[in-house]
């Protein structure tokens, strides 16, 4: 650690010095990109079309996901440490006017969005829960 300061001081402009500063204040931010994938991989079953969007910059500290409701309604979604919410009513597209509140979940923000996504989960749910029973004796 020590050699590394060393480093950094006697080159301020040195790549190692990007590298610390990389390492030392992203070490315990989540990677936004590698969350999307598993946010998309989580509710599919239960949307038209969910994907992220690879039009738009994804990057460690926000991703974007496009989702398409059973109701056929086509959303751009904003993944950021603060949350989900939607940016945009089309694929692909960050609206600067649209200001929605953040959701902890991508289950929260879905059941505010689709009936038809409440409709979907809440079956599956009994699906696999009549399964278990079925398991259990």
């Amino acid at each position: 650690f020590t050699s590394l300061m060393m480093e950094v001081d006697c080159n301020p402009g040195s790549q190692s010095r990007e590298a610390f500063e990389d390492t030392g204040e992203l070490a315990d931010v989540k990677d936004m990109r590698q969350e999307a994938e598993a946010v998309v991989n989580d509710v599919l079953f239960a949307v038209s079309a969910m994907s992220v969007s690879q039009v738009l910059q994804n990057a460690v500290d926000v991703a974007y996901i496009n989702v398409q409701t059973r109701e056929g309604n086509r959303y751009c979604l904003e993944l950021t440490e603060a949350g989900l919410r939607v940016v945009g009513y089309a694929f692909d597209h960050v609206d600067e006017s649209v200001t929605t509140q953040y959701h902890e979940t991508v289950y929260s923000l879905l059941d505010s969005l689709s009936p038809a996504y409440r409709e979907a989960f809440g079956n599956a749910l009994l699906q696999r829960l009549e399964r278990l029973k079925q398991n259990g004796q």
